[in-house]
Order: structure tokens, then sequence, then C-alpha cells
């Protein structure tokens, strides 16, 4: 084993013990300055910040699956009292433990880049590296077509992406109609950005008040990677596991609710894939040559024409 796949190792199997970065460098037979540094540098994590992450996801998992009480869980999670557990999960999942474990969560990882959680068992690298599955065709056509939309629209100028669109349309009851392929775009986008930041626990993105450069078609590009990274890295590792149905809370919501994964993600796609029909409409009656009707078959074909 090399010291990428031990070094988590280390921190894995302390989770039953009290132990800090001292006690965690002894037993990777380093000191506690190189230990980290090392941990660090391969983990992209700090080793006493991956343990407290772990150990939450852990009471999560014991929140959704147990009849532990809460202030039990707390104390196996490391902490002294209810209060700073109930501090440090709230920071965590957005919800105290007690309306975690009555709204039904059943997802327990916490967004982190080195994609290391605490599981139960389970073969979490089952399925990687085979040939493709539904979701990697949903979700791949869904960006590259995403992509090739906002990349068409660089050639429009201000007007064209602001002139109000002939036949507008309201595609949820919580917002107005779409006006014109610029509000389209963003608004494919925005989905995207607000369901990744539910999904990780980061801050409502930017809305109707963001700045005119914030929704440029090489912001909108921009924005979509990164938002792209955060949705997919988290939706892999539930593919993986074959965990569509967990259930996950987004706390972005007032008051906060609960999805599945799998509602959540055909939520995502069946409503970007009408706004993709009303932008390459929009981009067609401005002139603009867009090949295909975005059709996955389109994406699938991509990849072929590139291996």
């Amino acid at each position: 084993m090399d010291e990428a796949q031990w070094l988590p190792e280390v921190v894995l199997a302390s989770l039953n013990d009290e132990r800090n970065a001292n006690s965690l460098a002894r037993h990777a037979y380093r000191s506690r300055t190189q230990f980290y540094r090392l941990f660090r540098a391969m983990i992209e994590e700090t080793p006493v910040a991956m343990r407290r992450r772990l150990l939450l996801e852990r009471a999560a998992w014991q929140l959704s699956r147990t009849q532990f009480s809460v202030t039990d869980i707390g104390l196996n999670a490391g902490y002294g009292s209810l209060e700073a557990f109930t501090r440090a999960f709230r920071r965590g999942f957005g919800v105290s433990p007690s309306l975690y474990r009555r709204m039904g969560a059943t997802y327990t990882h916490l967004h982190s880049s080195n994609g290391i959680h605490h599981h139960f068992g389970k073969d979490d690298t089952k399925g990687v590296g085979q040939s493709m599955d539904l979701f990697d065709i949903f979700s791949g056509q869904e960006s590259w077509h995403t992509r090739r939309l906002l990349d068409l629209a660089t050639t429009l100028n201000d007007e064209q992406l602001d002139r109000p669109l002939k036949n507008q349309v309201k595609v949820f009851p919580w917002d107005g109609p779409d006006q014109t392929l610029r509000q389209v775009l963003d608004r494919m986008v925005l989905t995207k950005e607000v369901w990744a930041a539910a999904l990780t626990g980061s801050s409502m993105p930017l809305m109707d008040d963001a700045p005119p450069e914030h929704r440029t078609p090489s912001a909108m590009l921009a924005r979509i990677e990164k938002a792209d990274t955060a949705f997919h890295g988290v939706l892999t590792d539930i593919r993986n596991r074959s965990a569509w149905e967990d259930t996950f809370v987004d706390a972005l919501c007032e008051p906060p609710e609960t999805f599945t994964f799998g509602g959540m993600f055909a939520h995502v796609i069946t409503f970007n894939f009408y706004r993709r029909m009303l932008a390459i409409d929009a981009l067609r009656r401005l002139g603009v040559k867009v090949d295909g009707f975005g059709c996955p078959e389109e994406y699938l074909a991509s990849l072929v024409a590139t291996a």
C-alpha cells in the first residue's frame, strides 16, 4: 500500500480512540511536523480536519440508521457536550442533529475534494472504470450540450443576447418567464450552481442581483465548469454506491427540505433539457448555425470522434 492510501488509513483507524495530532503522527511513525506536511500535500486536508469530518459523517450515519440518542452520538463523535456537537453538526450539514434525524436524511458525506469518506464495509470503488452507464450518458451530455450553446452564444452581441424572446415560457412556478436568450442560459447554469451548493454545503450562488459581467457567455462557461466539478463529484460517488434512493438535506431551502439524489438529478436533467431546446430555438432565430437538436446520441458520437 502506497502512502496516498496508507495515510488516510491512519486516520480512519483512529475514529474509535481519543487521538490528537501527536498521537496520529506516532501511529504513522512520523514527527508531527513531517506527518502534517506529508498528509496535507498528498491528501489535500489536514489529518485533524479529516478526522473531525469523518467523525461527523459517522455521526450522521448513526442518526439516520440507529436508535442511539443524539447525546450519545455526539459523545461518540468526540464532543464534550450536546451543545458543542450540535454547533459542529449544523456547520457541516446545515441543520441540527435532531432535525437531520426527523427529516429522514440518509446521505452522510460532507464535501471533500479528496473524496475520502467514512463507509460501513462497502466496496466504494466497485464500478469505477467500467463502461458508461445512464448516469455517465445523461450527466455528460447535459454538460456537453450546455457548453456548446454557451460557446455559440459568445458569437452574439449584447443586443442579441438581451433581445426579448418571441415565445416566452415560464418553466417553474416560482420564476417569471424566460425573457431573453441570456436569461435562459443563465438559469441553466444557475440550476447547476444551486444544486451543487446544496450538495456540498456551500452558500447560495449569485442570483438576479449578479453584476452584468457575471452573466456574459464567457463568464457562464467558467461558472458551469466550476459547478459541474462539484455536482458530478458528489453524484459520481452516489452512482458508484448505487445510492440514488438516499436522501440529503437541502439547507438552502427555507425551511430546509429533503430530496433523493435520483429525484434531484432527474429534475436537473429534465428542466435543463427543456431550456436547452428553448436556447437552440433562440440561437437559430438569431441566425446562428446549431448542429443537431440536443440528442444524447450527439454527445456519444462526439466521444467516438475524439477517441
